[in-house]
C-alpha cells in the first residue's frame, strides 16, 4: 500500500519526469501537465555528477543515459591568454559511489526524451501545452484546474514547474528567484580535438569561460559575463558577442569560435538563487526541484538536486501508508538542509569571482559539497 494512488504533477523537466518515472512504477496513477507545447528538441547541454547518476540508475535509465552522453573523471583548469596552458588537472569525488563515474555531460534535449519515454513507457500520461491554474484542498484530496477547468481530484500535486512555479504562488509562497549578479552565454558545438573531460577558464574577459564533453563528438560551452538585460539582442548579434568575448581564450576556444561563426546558437540567461524554507508543503500541494530552489551552475549541482528530490519524495511516498506530517517531516529532514548547502555554495563560488577574492578556499567548498552529496539523500 503507498501513500498515495493518484497524483498530478505540474512540469516535464528532470524533477518531474523522475518523479512521474518512479511513482508510475510503483502502480501508482500519474497525469502530468506541462505548459509547453512538447519537450524541446533544441538546447545545449548539462554537466551531471555522481549522485545524479545514482538517481538515474534508480530510475532505470542509467544504460540510455550512459550511451546518450560522455562520461569522464577530473576537471582541467586552463590559463586565459595564448596557448591556454593547462595549469592544474583536479580530480573529481566519485559521489554516486564506485559504479558510476565522476561526471558525465549530455544533450538535454537528449535526457529529457530519455526521461518523457521512460514516464509513458510506465503508464503515466503527460499532457503538453496544458497549465495548471489553480487548485483546492480538502483533507483528503486537492482538485486540480487546468487551463481554468477542474481535471479531477489527486491525492496530491507536485508542483516541479521551475523557476517561475504557477503552483508556488497558487499556494501562497512569495520567494522568488533572485539575480546574482552573473549571466551566462551558452552554445552547443562540435568536440574539439583533444578534450575528453570539462575545462574552466578563470578569470580573462568574463568571469569564467568553459566547455563540458556531452558525446563522441559534441559539447557545449559557456561564457559567464556581469548579468545584464540581454533581451533585445537578434540571433546574429548573440554570436557576436559570443566570438568577441572568447577571442581572450586560446587553445579549444579558436575550434568553438569557428563553429560559432558557422553558425551555432547562443542563448543567454541570467544565474539566480532562491530556496524555499521549510516546509515546501501546504497540506497536498507539495514543491520540487527549481520550484522549491534554483542556484547558479558553478557547481553542476541543479539538476542533482531536482533528481535527489524526486527520488526521497517518491521513496516516502511509495514506503509510506499515509500522507501525513510524519511523512513531511521525514522528507523536509532529508532534502531542505542539504538542497540549501548547495544553493549557498554555488552562489559564493560566483560571489568570490564579483568580488576579485584571489585566497578563496575554492578547493574546501568544493570537497566539502562533494562529502555532502556522495552520502545518498
Amino acid at each position: 500500500m503507498t501513500a498515495v494512488q493518484k497524483v498530478a504533477i505540474a512540469g516535464a523537466g528532470v524533477a518531474g519526469l523522475a518523479t512521474a518515472i518512479f511513482l508510475a512504477k510503483a502502480g501508482v496513477e500519474v497525469d502530468l501537465y506541462d505548459a509547453q507545447p512538447s519537450l524541446p528538441t533544441r538546447g545545449s547541454g548539462i554537466t551531471l555528477q555522481g549522485n545524479a547518476l545514482r538517481v538515474f540508475d534508480e530510475l532505470g535509465v542509467w544504460d540510455e543515459v550512459a550511451a546518450s552522453g560522455r562520461a569522464f573523471e577530473g576537471l582541467n583548469l586552463r590559463a586565459p591568454g595564448p596557448g591556454a596552458p593547462v595549469v592544474a588537472a583536479l580530480p573529481d569525488m566519485k559521489t554516486g559511489g564506485p559504479d558510476y563515474p565522476s561526471t558525465m555531460g549530455m544533450s538535454r534535449p537528449d535526457l529529457a526524451r530519455i526521461l518523457l519515454e521512460a514516464a509513458e513507457r510506465h503508464g503515466a500520461r503527460v499532457h503538453f501545452g496544458r497549465t495548471v491554474t489553480g487548485l483546492s484542498q480538502s483533507d483528503d484530496s486537492v482538485t486540480v484546474e487546468v487551463d481554468g477547468e477542474a481535471v479531477g481530484a489527486f491525492d496530491l500535486l507536485v508542483g516541479a514547474d521551475g523557476l517561475h512555479s504557477s503552483v508556488r504562488e497558487l499556494i501562497g509562497i512569495r520567494v522568488v528567484p533572485q539575480q546574482t549578479g552573473m549571466g551566462i552565454w551558452r552554445t552547443f558545438v562540435s568536440l574539439p580535438p583533444g578534450v575528453d573531460r570539462s575545462e574552466l577558464y578563470y578569470g580573462g574577459p568574463v568571469y569564467i569561460a568553459g566547455y563540458t564533453p556531452t558525446g563522441d563528438d559534441t559539447m557545449y560551452a559557456f561564457l559567464v559575463e556581469p548579468a545584464q538585460d540581454r533581451s533585445g539582442v537578434t540571433p546574429e548579434e548573440a554570436r557576436r558577442i559570443m566570438i568577441e568575448q572568447s577571442r581572450g581564450y586560446d587553445g579549444p576556444w579558436n575550434h568553438i569560435r569557428a563553429d560559432i561563426e558557422g553558425g551555432a546558437d547562443a542563448n543567454y540567461t541570467w544565474f539566480t538563487r532562491h530556496i524555499v524554507d521549510a516546509p515546501w508543503n501546504r497540506g497536498r500541494v507539495v514543491l520540487i526541484g527549481d520550484a522549491a530552489h534554483s542556484c547558479p551552475p558553478t557547481i553542476a549541482q541543479g539538476a542533482a538536486q531536482g533528481l535527489e528530490d524526486a527520488a526521497v519524495l517518491s521513496e516516502l511516498l511509495v514506503e509510506g501508508d499515509a500522507l501525513d506530517q510524519a511523512l513531511w517531516d521525514a522528507f523536509h529532514a532529508r532534502r531542505v538542509e542539504r538542497a540549501t548547502a548547495v544553493v549557498d555554495a554555488s552562489v559564493q563560488l560566483g560571489q568570490w569571482q564579483i568580488d576579485g577574492v584571489r585566497d578563496a578556499d575554492m578547493g574546501g567548498l568544493l570537497s566539502g559539497i562533494a562529502r555532502l552529496t556522495a552520502v545518498r539523500a
